[in-house]
């Protein structure tokens, strides 16, 4: 598989899709192998509230990077179901015009409850589309709020989607969500308050402390009717060329390794602690203890974290 990802097989793709999401077997050994053609795709994130048309906004930007003979691989974080776990969005349906071109690939992802909307395979996912030759990779979310920021750690430019309606809401974003973005987007510009929209998000912006020297572009786009897009797709390249000259993408790139690091990290201590004790099992018991005022919440864990460690060094020292 690891041969055929490089040489840019669909087929072998999808497989190494479906076995990240469901953290197949082979999964750390095949991204090891991959990693080392990994590096050349650009990342986009794409997030905004429900509705503000980033679906149609996207697929209209691939139009535009096919047009310019680049391969495009698109992975839509869907809100999960909470009967089966699947997406249930299904982005992918508005994007069929792509769906017989062979350098588009366009991908559902079910976030599981993951914090910040996007899916846990989603990094790993990164990888196998960027070692298998796609030039752009596109990073779509459902909804934006403070905990959508996880979006700013796999992407390499972030666009944020704003639509008119929004009301009192822009003061919410000074708070956390306009910290995300780099390319501002007010989609659907025929609407009443869009012009309004668009000089608060400037002035906002005019108010952010920053020490980067690049300015975040600002656009009115009505994806609909195709208005504005280009106009976006070329800020978004001149946004890129700035940030590639003034070391801020390379800067961006080391620290999306941290978060990467610090969350397989997380995930193998999470691992290994379940092979000590049941912890789904275990959390209703320990709630109960708390509940019933037998130990406090800390000192319950910081016990359960001592008595694994205690147990670790046991195992060290008979082995």
């Amino acid at each position: 598989m690891l041969d055929k990802i490089i040489d840019g097989n669909i087929r072998a793709v999808s497989r190494a899709i479906s076995l990240v999401e469901n953290d197949g077997r082979d999964k750390e050994a095949l991204i090891d192998q991959l990693y080392p053609n990994c590096g050349s795709a650009v990342v986009w994130g794409v997030t905004g509230p429900p509705g503000a048309g980033k679906s149609t906004l996207v697929d209209k930007l691939i139009k535009r990077e096919r047009a310019q003979d680049h391969k495009v691989a698109v992975i839509a974080v869907d809100p999960s179901s909470p009967f089966s776990g699947g997406a249930i969005l299904g982005d992918r349906l508005r994007m069929q015009r792509h769906a017989t071109d062979p350098n588009v690939f366009i991908r559902s992802m079910a976030s599981r409850g993951h914090l910040g909307g996007v899916a846990g395979a989603t990094s790993d996912a990164i990888k196998v589309f960027d070692a298998a030759g796609f030039d752009v990779i596109i990073i779509e979310t459902i909804g934006v709020g403070q905990t959508e920021v996880e979006i700013i750690e796999i992407s390499d430019i972030v666009l944020l989607v704003l639509v008119p309606g929004m009301g009192d809401e822009i003061q919410a974003l000074k708070a956390g969500v306009m910290e995300i973005g780099d390319i501002f987007i007010v989609n659907k510009k025929d609407h009443h308050g869009a012009d309004k929209l668009k000089a608060e998000v400037e002035y906002v912006l005019n108010l952010k402390d920053t020490k980067n020297s690049e300015r975040n572009p600002v656009v009115m786009t009505n994806a609909n009717l195709d208005e504005g897009i280009q106009k976006l797709h070329e800020s978004i390249y001149e946004y890129l060329e700035t940030i590639k000259n003034n070391q801020q993408l390379k800067a961006n790139r080391k620290k999306r390794l941290v978060s990467e690091i610090k969350n397989i990290l997380t995930a193998k201590m999470v691992e290994q602690f379940s092979n000590y004790v049941d912890i789904n099992q275990e959390i209703k018991k320990w709630s109960e203890q708390v509940y019933n005022g037998q130990i406090r919440p800390y000192q319950l864990i910081n016990d359960k974290i001592q008595s694994f460690i205690k147990e670790l060094q046991k195992n060290d020292i008979e082995n």
